[in-house]
């Protein structure tokens, strides 16, 4: 999400397929939580209880995602002219708060408290293997809905270049929580099976610390991500080069002095430039060329729904 040259160029970013993945994510966290605390209750599991604790910030996140998305979609006010896209990125910055707190300190201070008191597990033994086993296949077939939706806006890049620079939030963050919670799955079973094979309740407890520390990590990177797209990011390098070519005809829009854009939200972008015109022309001539740039501008990269453009006088040499 980092300043820079987005994976794929021209494409739209992610609206409704992102609600598509959330939506996904929802209901399978839901269905694991729910589980996941039963074999919790039964055999008082230490990595069952991260993962119960987990599924449950999970969901929250995407609730979180689903009311940032609608609130993004508010009119604008006088207080905020510019609308409300930008609540979005705030929504999932959230949500790496959440993760880190809710999700990974849980686990690290369950995982270290079982550590210094390790217990078997010695009723219903082999519950927590089925249910893991269960959320794996909920969790890969949610992980799978997010994979879908994302090829078919990120082109040609890595999962990490987009990750990085995607300006829509849902998507990276849905991979991410989806691709940690199916690790964290995995943990979970190897410290379960562990345990169950010989009776050490040490491994249940690492099993927990692995989740946590995996979740702080992703959180680390969310925060780190969404913090770039809330302080402001600008349009990509083929965009911006789009909008030069856009702005200038030759004639009365010679050359653009200088150009700045910002993303008010994933799908809207703010151009402010100012052009080079010659002196011998009329305010109406410039202003002319001014509403034909516009257009041209909108035609290259129809998310720039706000544009200004501030005339200079044109000076060979300058």
């Amino acid at each position: 999400m980092s300043s820079g040259s987005a994976p794929a160029e021209g494409t739209p970013e992610p609206g409704h397929g992102g609600t598509r993945a959330v939506l996904a994510a929802l209901g399978a966290n839901l269905g694991i939580a729910a589980t996941k605390f039963i074999a919790f209750g039964l055999t008082g599991s230490s990595s069952m209880l991260a993962e119960s604790i987990h599924s449950v910030a999970d969901s929250g996140n995407q609730v979180l995602l689903i009311v940032g998305g609608a609130r993004s979609r508010r009119e604008p006010t006088g207080r905020h002219p510019f609308g409300y896209g930008r609540v979005r990125y705030l929504y999932a910055f959230i949500v790496s708060i959440v993760l880190f707190s809710v999700g990974g300190l849980f686990a690290l201070y369950e995982g270290l408290h079982k550590l210094e008191h390790p217990e078997p597990i010695v009723a219903w033994k082999w519950v927590p293997v089925v249910v893991l086993l269960v959320a794996i296949g909920l969790e890969s077939f949610s992980l799978r809905t997010a994979i879908q939706e994302t090829n078919l806006v990120r082109g040609g890049a890595s999962w990490w270049r987009f990750i990085r620079h995607a300006r829509a939030p849902e998507l990276p963050v849905v991979l991410l929580e989806d691709t940690a919670a199916l690790s964290g799955l995995v943990f979970a079973l190897l410290g379960v099976g562990l345990t169950l094979l010989t009776g050490d309740g040490a491994y249940d407890a690492i099993g927990s610390l692995a989740i946590g520390v995996l979740l702080v990590l992703v959180a680390a990177v969310l925060a780190v991500e969404t913090t770039s797209l809330l302080i402001g990011e600008s349009a990509t390098e083929d965009q911006a080069a789009a909008i030069q070519v856009a702005l200038v005809d030759g004639t009365v829009l010679q050359r653009v002095i200088h150009l700045r854009t910002v993303h008010l939200g994933p799908e809207e972008l703010l151009v402010a430039a100012k052009v080079g015109v010659p002196a011998t022309l009329s305010a109406q001539q410039v202003a002319s060329a001014i509403d034909a740039a516009e257009v041209r501008v909108r035609t290259a990269v129809p998310i720039a729904n706000l544009i200004y453009v501030e005339p200079d006088i044109y000076r060979d040499g300058d």
